[in-house]
């Protein structure tokens, strides 16, 4: 199995104490996820995230057809870390860590997202044609609607 990974850092005008408060909560997954993939929480979530806490979405990543996704978050250093993984859903492995780091006037956060899809050979050829181009697409909207909502860091 071939592992990829993707990165993003962004930073915002506010305290890290803001930023966890906002991303540890599941709740607000839908608001920075793009409306054309039609993420939907269907579990019941408290507003902040523990870990082994389990969460059941659906995703329509493809031709919108639906895919059921189950994740746990394995890791929670609150301020500073929290993982995700999937244990059901569209990849064969996905880990993704969360980082949040003070820093002057905001936070930085960084994401690091390993994964392997299914398929072999036929999963290898999806990556680069259309796996990785939507992951970036993913986290692009992401760092526009929290530039939206948090402001642009100005240093």
């Amino acid at each position: 199995m071939k592992l990829y990974s993707i990165q993003s850092t962004q930073l915002l005008p506010i305290s890290i104490q803001k930023a966890w408060e906002f991303f540890s909560n599941p709740n607000n997954l839908p608001l920075i996820t793009p409306p054309s993939l039609g993420f939907k929480i269907v579990s019941e979530v408290p507003k902040k995230m523990y870990p082994g806490m389990i969460i059941t979405y659906t995703v329509t990543p493809i031709l919108s057809i639906p895919v059921s996704w189950v994740t746990e978050i394995t890791q929670v250093q609150e301020p500073q870390l929290f993982v995700d993984e999937q244990r059901f859903g569209p990849y064969r492995f996905w880990h993704h860590k969360h980082f949040f780091r003070e820093i002057e006037d905001g936070v930085e956060m960084h994401d690091m997202v390993h994964y392997a899809l299914p398929l072999g050979f036929l999963g290898r050829i999806v990556i680069d044609l259309v796996v990785k181009p939507k992951l970036e697409s993913i986290f692009n909207y992401r760092r526009e609607v929290l530039e939206k909502m948090f402001g642009t860091f100005q240093k």
